[in-house]
């Protein structure tokens, strides 16, 4: 399979066109389309604020402004705005640290989980067609490639 047949657009010559900059062309332009349809989706709130919940889920304890903005790949500052526009919204408190109080944290409200609950189902959905057809070994493939990308890039 050649770019021509990945992307069939017949306005745009990607001949000559090195693959790992196509692929990272390819993701920028999936990552945008992701976003649009997520953000039409949800509606309540954005992909990226629904991001940062899912990242929060997935600590054993609530997690350090730092510690998200490590896990989202982001900046203290960008994930702080998030995470204000998801408190005024009522899907998080962001609290003080008891050990440390320069430190602050952030939990999942009722509000929050009964959301991602009812969302539940709408998700899965999404999911199961976004990787329809696609096999358990390209997916190792695929998140073993981008996690040895971003290996990469953080040595940068």
């Amino acid at each position: 399979m050649n770019i021509k047949d990945v992307i069939n657009n017949e306005n745009v010559d990607f001949s000559g066109i090195e693959l790992s900059y196509f692929l990272l062309g390819l993701l920028s332009a999936f990552d945008n389309r992701f976003q649009a349809m997520a953000d039409k989706t949800m509606g309540e709130i954005s992909w990226k604020q629904f991001f940062a919940i899912i990242c929060i889920n997935l600590c054993k304890e609530n997690p350090t402004i730092k510690e998200l903005a490590e896990i989202l790949g982001s900046s203290h500052q960008n994930v702080k705005q998030i995470l204000l526009k998801l408190e005024k919204k009522g899907f998080v408190n962001i609290y003080a640290d008891a050990e440390d109080r320069r430190k602050q944290r952030i939990e999942l409200t009722d509000y929050c989980r009964d959301f991602c609950e009812k969302n539940d189902e709408m998700s899965t959905k999404i999911m199961t067609k976004m990787f329809e057809g696609i096999s358990p070994e390209q997916l190792q493939l695929t998140i073993h490639t981008i996690i040895q990308i971003d290996n990469n890039l953080k040595e940068i």
